[in-house]
């Protein structure tokens, strides 16, 4: 395994494409929640201290434009190798399949969650000093943001962990098409398009459970600091929903790339 995630690690961090995806996780993360931020202001309340703003879900929302960023990344992984036909060279160095998709997986997501943890802080701390400047101040109700509370630290923590998932989720689909361009279509269209599709569904009961199960839904629910009876699904609840499609991913494409011919 270690000489395997030093291959994939090298081969990752050699491309250009990698430094511009993950710097665009960043920007898109901070750029994106600021915008939010900069929208919301008490003066449309009727007191300050009653806008009942989750000041924090607001900073974070950038994530849902940045983890675009992420599918590219993870989609590129493996369909760029079967695109260009090098997976004949890699199997060759590295037979062992298991061990050598285990080492992608890992070098993956060690690298989204470094890139994730600056990009939720930089949106964390960016969001609030503009939603103070806007009335969300200690004065109103609203303390400064701090990683050690506890609902900012499952929301911070939480954020990091839904990039690092929606990155493995792509990848084992990716293993299992084996096509860059197919596997970010259907990502893109599991995490934008299928809520689109709920809130189709008239019926209240049924569009409350199916919102709950769609992975942009239950996934970013980690970040909920106020209001949690009115989610879909709880915050856990919600990551284990998340953490179910990626395992199931990761075990078909796992699967598919053992047995099949390269």
């Amino acid at each position: 395994m270690r000489y395997a995630v030093h291959a994939e690690w090298t081969k990752l961090r050699t491309l250009r494409s990698t430094a511009w995806l993950l710097l665009g996780l960043v920007a898109a993360t901070v750029v994106v929640g600021v915008s939010v931020a900069s929208a919301v202001d008490t003066s449309h309340c009727p007191t300050p201290a009653r806008c009942f703003e989750d000041t924090t879900k607001d900073s974070l929302t950038g994530v849902r434009v940045g983890q675009i960023a992420v599918v590219l990344l993870a989609a590129s992984m493996i369909g760029t190798e079967y695109g260009t036909g090098t997976i004949h060279t890699t199997l060759t160095a590295f037979p062992r399949r298991v061990l050598l998709l285990g080492g992608k997986a890992s070098v993956l997501a060690g690298v989204v969650a470094a890139a994730g943890t600056v990009a939720v802080l930089g949106a964390l701390w960016a969001g609030h000093a503009v939603l103070a400047a806007n009335g969300f101040t200690p004065a109103n109700g609203y303390p400064d943001p701090s990683v050690t509370d506890g609902a900012t630290l499952r929301a911070v923590g939480g954020t990091v962990v839904y990039l690092v998932l929606v990155a493995l989720l792509t990848f084992g689909v990716g293993a299992a098409l084996r096509n860059t361009a197919g596997t970010t279509t259907v990502l893109l269209a599991l995490l934008y398009i299928a809520p689109l599709l709920v809130q189709a569904v008239s019926d209240p009961d049924w569009h409350r459970r199916l919102d709950g199960i769609t992975p942009m839904t239950a996934g970013p629910a980690v970040q909920t600091t106020r209001g949690l009876e009115r989610l879909p699904i709880g915050p856990w609840p919600g990551m284990a929903v998340l953490g179910g499609y990626t395992a199931t991913a990761l075990l078909v494409g796992g699967v598919r790339f053992v047995r099949r011919d390269a």
